[in-house]
């Protein structure tokens, strides 16, 4: 029997505002699920850099972590990133969600001039160097842009101009792409997806998830 791939999800907390976006995720999660592949789910084991009140939009006094957050969407079943062994998948998901613009980097307040979190970067580029497909959705292909953009690759974040240009000055290209769609580097094994960048309900992040869960298995196959 062939063997399937297996992805590991790194998240970055709960919800849009202040982690991993929950439609995203779930999406990707369903969509390995359905094609008949398997995932575990990891986060860095760090505070947040904020917490937002879902409700609201509005920032509170509270201190959360990414890794305890995170174990909602993963209904508890959730390592430390730490504990991630690269060699143990063929794929590696970053969801989108405002949590990978603070928590794994500090993107959302530098730009691309930003610190991406150890445990992020090293996953990245232990990830590339062992030729794991890579997959992200929405502003997520930022820091993979951030970290891998000196190989040259390409992803996508829809067709937002300004996010574009911060992708290119790290030696990355951007690929304007359809909410439905992947944007697929075979050369470099990374598939990104516009997700919520470009998305109005949660059918067209599905359908996004789903083309770039197709395309990660038949490159990791």
């Amino acid at each position: 029997m062939k063997k399937m791939p297996r992805f590991a999800i790194i998240l970055s907390g709960c919800g849009r505002s202040d982690g991993s976006e929950i439609h995203e995720t779930v999406t990707a999660m369903l969509a390995i699920t359905e094609l008949g592949c398997s995932y575990d789910c990891y986060a860095p084991n760090i505070e947040q850099a904020v917490v937002i009140n879902g409700l609201t939009s509005e920032k509170t006094a509270e201190r959360r972590n990414v890794l305890v957050e995170s174990a909602r969407l993963a209904r508890g079943d959730i390592k430390d990133i730490r504990e991630l062994n690269i060699k143990d998948y063929e794929g590696l998901i970053l969801p989108g969600g405002l949590g990978a613009v603070t928590n794994w980097c500090d993107f959302a307040q530098s730009g691309i001039e930003c610190h991406v979190e150890d445990s992020i970067s090293r996953v990245l580029e232990e990830a590339y160097k062992q030729k794991l497909v890579i997959g992200a959705m929405c502003i997520a292909p930022v820091i993979v842009a951030k970290v891998l953009g000196k190989h040259g690759i390409t992803v996508t974040i829809g067709n937002d101009k300004t996010v574009a240009k911060s992708i290119e000055a790290t030696g990355a290209q951007q690929k304007d792409t359809k909410v439905e769609e992947a944007c697929v580097d075979e050369k470099n094994r990374i598939v990104t997806t516009p997700a919520y960048m470009l998305a109005q309900n949660i059918s067209e992040v599905n359908q996004g998830a789903r083309s770039m869960i197709k395309a990660m298995i038949s490159l990791a196959e």
